[in-house]
């Protein structure tokens, strides 16, 4: 059972109508007793790092995803946001990450920008994955996604950066440690390639 975490942040609608259109069993979770059969979870966000730190704590939700996450190695998906309150730090706020992935949340340098408009990263671009993984499965070649951030993840481990994308620089917008994942860009609003790489989350 895919279950997505709803802390108040993120188009939960859309991941789970993605789903239901991918015949995946799918609930959203509201309160803690409602990750009880989770398999997979999705923990998507939106917004301010310091926010959505402060979002999933107040939930009531944190201690049993770490639970099922650290503990019981159960696969999860953080998206946009929520790939950024995986790490230790970000730059945006004070807030200490979740830590599952290490490394710190650091914002675009403005200066190396080609474009008149600098910040957001709003758009599609390509995306790279820079190791085998079933994640980008049917993804390697051409996969496109769609883009609003920022900040950007730089991991502590370089192993662990597992596709990279080119905004100025090229930057790590996939993370993946043990059974934590992490995605920069928005696979719900990414057409057939975020439904692909969803469904690939799925079926790990």
């Amino acid at each position: 059972m895919i279950v997505i975490i709803d802390y108040g942040l993120g188009n939960i609608l859309a991941f789970a109508n993605t789903y239901k259109r991918l015949n995946v069993g799918v609930k959203v979770a509201r309160k803690a007793d409602d990750l009880t059969d989770a398999t997979k979870l999705i923990l998507p966000g939106v917004g301010a790092f310091d926010r959505a730190m402060d979002l999933f704590q107040q939930s009531g939700m944190r201690e049993r995803t770490e639970e099922l996450v650290l503990g019981q190695k159960v696969p999860v998906l953080g998206i946009c946001v929520g790939m950024q309150i995986l790490a230790s730090a970000s730059e945006e706020g004070v807030s200490p990450g979740l830590g599952w992935v290490q490394g710190t949340v650091r914002k675009f340098d403005v200066a190396s920008l080609p474009h008149s408009t600098h910040l957001p990263h709003m758009g599609w671009n390509d995306v790279m994955p820079l190791r085998q993984t079933a994640l980008f499965d049917q993804l390697q070649n051409d996969a496109r996604f769609y883009f609003l951030h920022s900040y950007y993840f730089q991991c502590a481990n370089q192993h662990d950066a597992l596709a990279q994308a080119k905004y100025g620089d090229n930057f790590t917008c996939a993370v993946n440690h043990e059974n934590v994942y992490g995605v920069q860009f928005h696979p719900e609003k990414s057409h057939h390639y975020g439904a692909q790489l969803l469904k690939n989350f799925a079926d790990l």
